[in-house]
């Protein structure tokens, strides 16, 4: 009997696959768990159908992800902090901070999507930063930390 995968299954397979299992599996556990529909016919039309708009809509993100990291392609950013003589910052510099001046040049970043190469920065000086766009999309950001 072949079943459409709602959910992923171990051992089975994963979501969207159509898969051959034993009458019985399928009858006694995975539909009646909602973890698969049986694959007739009309099924399979619908699921084939779904999968196409899918990765159209798919490649459409990644493509605008793409076009934003080649915008922010070379990028450079400054955040000001306040800092003693010997160049040691009051505090930290972190994802928040890096997030508020990309949303201030106009890009929408997420903190979450932001990952800093040094865990935490507590000097004066250049740094880099990682953003990540889309699951295949990242981009590097340069930023110096400059005393305010």
């Amino acid at each position: 009997m072949e079943v459409i995968l709602k959910q992923d299954v171990a051992k089975l397979g994963s979501k969207d696959d159509i898969v051959k299992v034993k009458n019985g599996y399928a009858n006694n556990f995975l539909v009646p768990q909602g973890l698969a529909t049986l694959a007739t016919e009309s099924a399979k039309k619908v699921h084939a159908e779904n999968q196409r708009q899918r990765a159209h809509k798919l490649a459409k993100i990644k493509a605008d992800a793409e076009a934003l990291a080649a915008k922010m392609q070379g990028l450079s950013l400054s955040i000001g902090t306040k800092a003693s003589s010997t160049g040691k910052i009051f505090g930290s510099i972190n994802t928040i901070q890096l997030a508020e001046v990309l949303n201030a040049k106009g890009y929408e970043i997420d903190r979450k999507q932001i990952t800093i190469a040094d865990e935490q920065i507590k000097e004066l000086g250049k740094y880099s930063a990682e953003v990540k766009l889309h699951r295949d999309v990242k981009v590097k950001v340069d930023f110096e930390v400059v005393e305010e």
